[in-house]
């Protein structure tokens, strides 16, 4: 079943159920419709050739959720903006996709950086807002002030993801519908109770789940649609905190979770009663390496079985993971594994030189193709044993880590060296227990001039998202370098002293949940 045929059926199926939980508060499966078909119309009388490029700043809020399935409804491109950037970033953000609409809460219109880059280039304008008769109002064409060249979509696809990715630097990723409509089947094939093959016709289900991942990142956009799809209510978190998830769980008592292995970890550490897991069975866990140790210690205080699996934003969602019959055949064997290929998907891993696959059990770099497209090498170390599970080993690029969302070096060295007291900089991972790397910085300043660390990570946050904010800035006369002069990563991490302090809280929600 296409993407926009299994939305429409399900926002029809009985209209005046509830839909999505917010704050305490129910949207019914109606109040989402009428957002998605005033979105659907507005972008339409907006822009009369189609695809449209939709540009949508993408908060967990449920007038975000009406707006992007009306998007999709249209069979338009959702463009991802995140809004928990700085201003400074989003501006950017904007004016170089300069998608000919946009999409925002009423809120985040407020913001300069949307409305005045929304003006300066005569962008069309649609705000979004959960009133409780439920409504979606176009904001005037605002007056073109500059010739500018909008951009166009490509047919076919339904997502553009800004990601770190699997294979290369940061980019733009086009997820086509068929990808989606490809994975979507897969995850329901891959968790249903027995792999059945058979897709059940669209029906609402009883349970509720809680989609705790920013929307802006694939996990949580994915989440979020898999259980539209699947008719199933959903419960929203602006973003992760240990004790709106438990309230979570409490009220709604799912079956099924999903935690990031960041969000596993503090929900382990806090000491959370084992009461609030009565209701759970399985814990899926994905976006990045699950430790084993946490794994056993976390599977052994809640008597549930935790799930790692292994997925990429270029494949629109999972590639590989563990399902509930796998565990309670083969975990005690195969835990540090990320589980079997999924339904529809070809793993190998080859020699990175040749390309030549590998035995059995032997290292190299992994590789994914679905039915209908051709084998997309990753930047993942990996192994596939003789059992057919996949074993992931590390990564061919310098990425940090951080609580599943990868960052790149270069991208806050740019953001550093655009200071103008700064020379030069080099950007390393720590290791952190409990987000696994977090950035850091050192920065050589220009000749007679001056900085204070505290400045330089004002600095960065207003160009890039939280959790790409180094968490120390060490200012130094030299930089460490190698013999070709260039800066020395080893050499900048022996500049840190490895006792940082513990960040208190998981503050920044889009820590763009990267996917592995």
């Amino acid at each position: 079943m296409q993407l926009s045929e299994r939305i429409s059926t399900v926002l029809h199926l009985d209209p005046t159920a509830p839909a999505v939980e917010y704050h305490g508060e129910w949207t019914t499966w109606r109040e989402l419709g009428v957002v998605a078909d005033s979105v659907t119309a507005a972008v339409r009388a907006a822009e009369t050739s189609t695809p449209v490029a939709v540009g949508i700043l993408l908060s967990n809020r449920p007038e975000i959720v009406g707006a992007a399935l009306g998007v999709l409804l249209g069979d338009d491109c959702i463009v991802t903006l995140n809004p928990h950037q700085g201003d400074a970033g989003l501006a950017a953000d904007l004016r170089e996709l300069s998608p000919p609409v946009i999409v925002a809460t009423t809120d985040d219109w407020q913001r300069p950086a949307v409305a005045n880059v929304a003006r300066e280039l005569g962008l069309a304008g649609i705000a979004v807002t959960m009133m409780p008769e439920a409504s979606a109002h176009a904001v005037h064409q605002l007056e073109r002030t500059t010739a500018t060249a909008f951009r166009s979509a490509d047919p076919g696809v339904a997502v553009e993801m800004l990601t770190s990715g699997t294979t290369g630097p940061p980019k733009r990723v086009p997820l086509r519908y068929s990808a989606f409509e490809r994975t979507i089947t897969a995850a329901g094939q891959h968790y249903r109770t027995g792999g059945a093959e058979v897709e059940p016709a669209p029906t609402l289900r009883s349970g509720v789940a809680l989609v705790t991942s920013p929307l802006v990142h694939m996990s949580g956009i994915f989440r979020m649609l898999l259980n539209i799809c699947e008719g199933r209510r959903i419960a929203l978190l602006e973003r992760f905190r240990v004790q709106d998830w438990v309230d979570l769980v409490q009220r709604h008592k799912p079956r099924a979770v999903s935690l990031v292995p960041t969000a596993l970890a503090m929900v382990y550490e806090a000491g959370v009663s084992a009461d609030v897991f009565e209701s759970i069975e399985v814990v899926t866990s994905g976006s990045a390496a699950l430790d084993p140790d946490l794994q056993q210690r976390f599977e052994e205080r809640y008597r549930v079985a935790v799930l790692p699996s292994y997925g990429a934003t270029e494949f629109a969602g999972g590639v590989a993971g563990w399902t509930l019959p796998l565990h309670r055949e083969w975990i005690d064997r195969k835990r540090g594994s990320a589980g079997r290929p999924q339904p529809g998907r070809q793993l190998r891993v080859v020699v990175p030189e040749t390309g030549e696959p590998v035995a059995p059990g032997g290292p190299g770099i992994l590789e994914v193709r679905s039915a209908d497209t051709d084998w997309v090498r990753t930047t993942d170390l990996a192994r596939i044993d003789q059992d057919g599970f996949v074993w992931i080993d590390g990564r061919t690029d310098d990425a940090i880590v951080r609580g599943g969302f990868k960052i790149f070096p270069k991208e806050v060295v740019e953001v550093l060296k655009s200071h103008p007291a700064v020379l030069d900089a080099g950007v390393v991972g720590l290791p952190d227990e409990r987000l696994g790397q977090v950035p850091v910085a050192a920065v050589e300043l220009r000749p007679g001039r001056s900085a204070e660390p505290d400045d330089l990570i004002t600095h960065v946050a207003e160009h890039l998202t939280g959790y790409k904010v180094p968490r120390q800035v060490l200012v130094v006369d030299r930089l460490p370098r190698t013999p070709s002069l260039k800066v020395s990563g080893p050499g900048v991490q022996g500049l840190f002293d490895e006792s940082l302090n513990h960040e208190p809280q998981w503050t920044d929600p889009d820590p763009s949940e990267d996917s592995r």
